[in-house]
């Protein structure tokens, strides 16, 4: 097995690729070992001195650490996830895996609501994976105009995420939601 290594704009957080499905369909962002309860490969990873996040996309794991360069833990993760995988035990236990919800919103927002989570969905969501991340759809606040996003993988603590939700995100919500103002994280 071999598995491939990807930089993420956060340089806390790398991504890693093990060559087949992780968790297609859905995500799920672990941020403490108590957490990670429900995953045998997550809690192995935490296992390992400096680990502070664990994220599964489709196709690929984001590990975030704190306080240790990833020469000195890189070896021990890709290690993790290969044991994984060659020993054939699921990724989760019995709890499936988090799906995009559509957040709190008003019944009469349904409209606006949707047009967001589409082009999150669409055109947004795939990019932010590419950096080993996501961005979730929180609420809708229709008397200011502001969408609450939460971001999770390499995208939480990154930091370029601010520029990220306001020159990327919030532009394009502008241009397609004209009812969009604002976006702010979650």
């Amino acid at each position: 097995m071999f598995i491939q290594t990807e930089d993420t704009p956060n340089p806390e957080t790398l991504k890693f690729l093990p060559g087949r499905e992780v968790l297609p369909g859905a995500t799920l962002d672990f941020r403490s070992p108590g957490e990670a309860a429900r995953s045998p490969l997550a809690q192995r990873l935490f296992n390992i001195d400096g680990i502070a996040g664990v994220f599964f996309g489709g196709d690929f794991i984001s590990v975030t650490k704190v306080g240790v360069e990833w020469r000195h833990i890189k070896p021990a993760i890709l290690g993790a996830i290969m044991e994984h995988y060659t020993s054939g035990r699921a990724l989760l236990g019995e709890v499936a895996g988090e799906t995009q919800g559509h957040g709190a919103y008003e019944a009469g927002d349904a409209v606006i609501v949707e047009q967001i989570i589409e082009l999150l969905d669409t055109r947004i969501r795939p990019a932010v994976a590419g950096d080993g991340g996501d961005i979730m759809f929180q609420r809708w606040d229709a008397r200011t105009g502001t969408v609450y996003l939460h971001m999770r993988g390499s995208c939480a603590g990154c930091p370029s995420s601010t520029m990220t939700l306001k020159s990327g995100i919030e532009n394009m919500l502008r241009h397609y939601v004209p009812e969009v103002v604002a976006v702010e994280a979650a």
